[in-house]
């Protein structure tokens, strides 16, 4: 695969437990679990920082598809949310991940849901998690109706 950029060398220091620092300084922060798994809390976690990248990521994919097809979206937003729960079987933990994307400048329902999917087919981390881990789409357009987007497999081209 060609690489169109790499990031910088990210470091782990004590897991969930501990802290993240990029080579570059950018990112340098204390991690720790969750409450809800049984931990301190207050700090951020894998599972954040995973929502964050997904969330910006799938933004810049919502305006390049609506750019693209000249479709006017407004001021929108996508709202990232991250799970941890059991696997179907065997040890371990499985991630899923639900992504909300407002669309205030969207007329209608069909055409905001196309710009979701379309999304969805050329972001990176939707690329990424494609056929790994459940993915719930949905979306908000100008009616202010929220609407279930959703997405046959579907694979990349």
């Amino acid at each position: 695969m060609p690489i169109n950029y790499r990031t910088p060398t990210v470091t782990s220091m004590g897991g969930r437990d501990g802290s993240v620092r990029s080579a570059d300084g950018l990112i340098d922060l204390q991690v720790a679990v969750p409450k809800e798994m049984g931990g301190p809390g207050g700090k951020t976690n894998p599972e954040e920082l995973f929502a964050a990248g997904y969330a910006a990521c799938f933004h810049s994919a919502v305006k390049r598809v609506a750019a693209d097809q000249k479709i006017a979206i407004g001021r929108s937003t996508v709202e990232a949310h991250v799970s941890l729960g059991s696997t179907d079987s065997g040890p371990g933990l499985k991630l899923a991940s639900e992504l909300h994307v407002t669309l205030p400048g969207a007329l209608d329902a069909e055409t905001a849901k196309d710009v979701v999917r379309g999304a969805h087919m050329i972001c990176p981390y939707s690329n990424a998690t494609r056929n790994n881990i459940d993915v719930k789409l949905s979306v908000t357009p100008a009616d202010g109706n929220d609407y279930d987007v959703t997405v046959r497999q579907l694979t990349a081209k």
